[in-house]
């Protein structure tokens, strides 16, 4: 039922009421070090100074590898050509999209994406082919699985191999991890000999569970980025990274009598469910045809949601299926995380390519309650990327046990992990250090697969290039 305008205006009262009250995140600003709306002085609201979010300035690392906050120091957990599986061969590179799962005897259980798109012959270390793991022969990408144990000891083996250009994903309630493929090449081109652009299950804890893989055809097939699974109504909502023109934000309704759980996805048919996109309105009821229209924090959207015509979109792309007028776009849709009752998503930046405001950075709220759009945080263009104190470029993201956001920063330049506070202040967690370019022209990986381990005390994230995981561990407390 569509969305009316009287329904939405009650409803952003609602939400913008709780902007600030409520939620794990609350009220997100809009730049490095900005103020949260509606505290211009930025202090306590009494006229003294605001402390300082965060743990302080980084320290360079001596290693080359990472700087962090004093007090906090890191392990390596993974590095590819460097570690080995169990199989032998040694750890595939571009690690992306991660997840982290309680284990057996105080184990845990990591999930790895590696973006690897194409041929496996055009990379150096590709997801090694395990027999019963395989979806298509020809493709480098997939999934490993990492477990780390309390002595210190780490293992790693294939989750799945043969797909393409994994990048991100999501955990599910039940505990397994949805792979992402960012690519929708169908058999015969760039080498494939199997379709690709779907979403498949991998089981951390049934090596089993994970033998024969098949995609889940009913969540479409597109350039995928990440998706969440609603714990209570049993959606999926689903980030789409393209561009001409710019992708979509999805939901899957699962087809009535539809029970979730480990193994249940590839029992679906092609066909299952309904996949919608997005279509946003003001509270005016005016469309919204991109979500670089919204230029400030607090900014609400209504959604309505238009059925996908082809969703294995044989023959036209899934984001080129809708009129203008029809859907809401926007660009480089990218990680989720799903908590307080929605999913927040991110779009890394605009440019000329959208229509409305450049940006370096939004992240939204998707409330499915009220069925609106929030926008929490907002980056201006970053000027000098290549300078300490600008973030540019968000990509991955979780939301910490200690309150805010965790994201992981893909831009231009320098790349961080940097915090949000519930506050409305962003801090830096972290730099990559680790120079992949030379010494007269400096290059640094993006930061990927940002995550806590169950029991909070760990921050796991990668450096995609060479294919680094990270274990960031120190005096973890409440962000301000």
């Amino acid at each position: 039922m569509p969305l009316s305008r009287r329904d939405f205006t009650a409803r952003t009262v609602i939400a913008g009421a709780g902007v600030a009250l409520t939620g794990t995140v609350g009220a997100l600003a809009t730049a490095p070090g900005a103020l949260a709306a509606g505290n211009g002085t930025g202090g306590d609201g009494h006229g003294r100074p605001p402390c300082e979010p965060g743990y302080g300035p980084l320290v360079p690392d001596p290693a080359g590898i990472l700087a962090l906050p004093a007090g906090f120091r890191y392990r390596v957990i993974t590095h590819s050509g460097v570690t080995r599986l169990e199989s032998g061969e040694t750890t595939p590179s571009h690690h992306d999209g991660t997840a982290a799962f309680e284990g057996h005897r105080g184990t845990t259980l990591l999930v790895n994406n590696h973006e690897l798109k194409g041929r496996r012959e055009n990379w150096a270390r590709p997801v090694p082919l395990t027999e019963g793991l395989v979806y298509d022969p020809a493709a480098a990408g997939g999934c490993t699985v990492v477990e780390v144990r309390p002595g210190g000891e780490v293992a790693e083996w294939v989750g799945i191999a043969g797909t393409s250009t994994n990048c991100a994903g999501g955990a599910t309630p039940w505990g397994t991890w949805l792979t992402c493929e960012e690519n929708s090449d169908l058999a015969g081109m760039n080498g494939m000999t199997r379709d690709h652009g779907y979403v498949f299950e991998v089981d951390p804890h049934d090596r089993r569970a994970n033998r024969d893989p098949r995609p889940v055809k009913a969540f479409g097939r597109y350039d995928h980025e990440a998706v969440v699974i609603d714990p209570r109504q049993g959606h999926a909502y689903l980030t789409e990274d393209a561009s001409g023109p710019n992708g979509l934000f999805y939901r899957w309704t699962p087809p009535r009598g539809f029970r979730h759980g480990r193994g249940r996805l590839r029992t679906l048919a092609a066909d299952a469910g309904a996949l919608q996109a997005a279509k946003c309105t003001d509270s005016s009821g005016r469309f919204v045809d991109d979500l670089t229209r919204a230029t400030r924090t607090g900014t609400v959207y209504g959604v309505d949601w238009v059925d996908v015509p082809d969703r294995d979109a044989r023959t036209v792309p899934v984001r080129r299926q809708f009129a203008d007028g029809a859907v809401t776009r926007g660009r480089k849709l990218e990680g989720m995380w799903w908590a307080d009752g929605g999913a927040y998503f991110v779009s890394s930046y605009a440019r000329e390519e959208s229509p409305g405001a450049a940006h370096d950075g939004q992240v939204w709220f998707y409330d499915p309650k009220r069925r609106t759009l929030r926008l929490t945080v907002l980056i201006g263009v970053n000027a000098d990327p290549s300078a300490e104190g600008g973030y540019d470029g968000p990509d991955n993201i979780t939301v910490s046990p200690y309150g805010g956001l965790v994201i992981a920063e893909d831009g231009s330049g320098l790349q961080h992990l940097f915090g949000a506070t519930e506050s409305g202040r962003t801090y830096p967690l972290a730099r990559n250090e680790l120079n992949i370019g030379t010494p007269q022209e400096p290059e640094y990986s993006e930061f990927t697969g940002v995550c806590f381990s169950p029991d909070g005390r760990t921050l796991y994230a990668n450096l995609q290039d060479p294919g680094v995981m990270l274990a960031v561990t120190g005096p973890w407390r409440r962000a301000r």
